[in-house]
This record gives structure tokens, sequence and C-alpha cells, in this order.
């Protein structure tokens, strides 16, 4: 069996726009995805981290916990063996309360990619390969959460520009997210259902080559 370990934010964690409800594991887009590894053959386990307000390597001022950087060496080593982490982060580096461009945000993901490939797993256990995923552009912020994103889509534009340049230069896979579908309709940062169900389809598609790949290394003894 493979297992995917997806390190997110609130837009994976699946939150509902303008609630502070959360859409069905079957909803969100690691429930697609591995439900759609699962009916195309693969052996799959999605293994969800995600947290609302997550950043890439910087703290919230006001809730402890969301600098990314922090422990996710351990996130490797709790539940390795894995054959893939799915890094999907960057939209609250843009929150009104941090001045950080694209270039900031992506170099964080550098770091994220860096602690993962020097997590302490287990003697023989796999590296894991690391998909980055760049977020949809987050779009002008409406309702609630309006004056925690003001002016976050002038502040991150370019991010997936740059999040494909640190694929490249760190060896990584890279998906752009928003090729498939932008931000909701509803709050214009995060997805809604039908957007989870689009970029799930996807992500299965870009997913599903990576662990043939990893399968075949495997056998191969590389």
């Amino acid at each position: 069996m493979h297992q995917i370990l997806i390190y997110a934010d609130s837009l994976t964690w699946g939150i509902v726009p303008d609630t502070r409800k959360r859409w069905p594991f079957s909803t969100r887009w690691p429930g697609v995805m591995e439900r759609a590894l699962v009916k195309a053959g693969q052996d799959v386990r999605v293994i969800e981290d995600c947290l609302n307000g997550r950043r890439t390597v910087w703290d919230d001022p006001f809730k402890p916990g969301r600098n990314g950087r922090v422990g996710i060496e351990q996130r490797i080593e709790i539940n390795s063996p894995l054959a893939l982490v799915v890094l999907m982060l960057g939209t609250n580096d843009f929150q009104s309360m941090h001045q950080f461009s694209a270039t900031h945000s992506a170099q964080g993901m550098a770091a994220l990619v860096q602690a993962v490939r020097q997590a302490p797993i287990e003697p023989g256990m796999p590296v894991p390969e690391i998909l980055i995923v760049a977020p949809p552009p987050i779009q002008e912020p409406k309702g609630a959460i309006a004056p925690k994103f003001e002016g976050a889509a002038q502040k991150s534009a370019g991010l997936a520009a740059a999040l494909s340049a640190v694929a490249t230069e760190r060896n990584c896979e890279f998906f752009d997210a928003g090729t498939v579908t932008p931000t909701s309709r509803v709050d214009g940062v995060h997805l809604d259902a039908d957007q989870h169900e689009r970029l799930g389809l996807a992500m299965a598609g870009v997913v599903g080559p990576i662990l043939r790949r990893v399968a075949l290394s495997t056998e191969q003894g590389v």
C-alpha cells in the first residue's frame, strides 16, 4: 500500500466558504483523489494533515501552531513509510497581517522541502517523493474573511511561477491547482464543493504516475 501525506491548510481541510463548517472527506479533494486512485487500481491510503491558518514558515501572532515548518519532520516520522508528501501551502502567507511576496512564500516552501528530506525516519524506510501544489490564486476576498485577506490577491501575484521554480530547483514534482479551478465563488479564498471535485480528479491524474514510478523503483531496488 502507498501512503500519501497531504500537508496543507484550510483549502484542503475543507472549510465550507463563509462558515466554520467542514466538507466531508468524500467531498474534500483528498477524498476525491483517493477514490479515483483506488478506482484506477492503486492501493493507496491518503493521510490528511491540514490545519486552518497554516503558513509555510511563519507564525500567526494570534493563534499558536500555524508555522508549517515547526514539527513537520515529526509528521513525516509519525506517518512513515510514505510514498509521497503533497505540500499545498502559501495562501495564509498573504494574510493582511503579513507583508510577504510570492518570492518569500516560495522560499518558505523550499524550507519545507528540506525539512521533509531530513526527517528522522527509521533506517530502511524510503525518503518520500514530494509534490508541490500551488493553490488557486486568491481572488478579491468576500464575506467574514475579507479583512483577514485584504490585499492578498495583489501580494500573492506570481506564486505559482515561484513555486514551480522551487520544484525545479529542489527536484520535486509540481502542479498548479489554478489550472483546473479558481477559488470559491463565495469567499474568493477557499474551495466550493464542485471545485474540490475538479481538483481531486486532476490530482489523481498527477499522483497516479508518481506512485507507479515509486513502485517500479522499489521493485528494481533503486
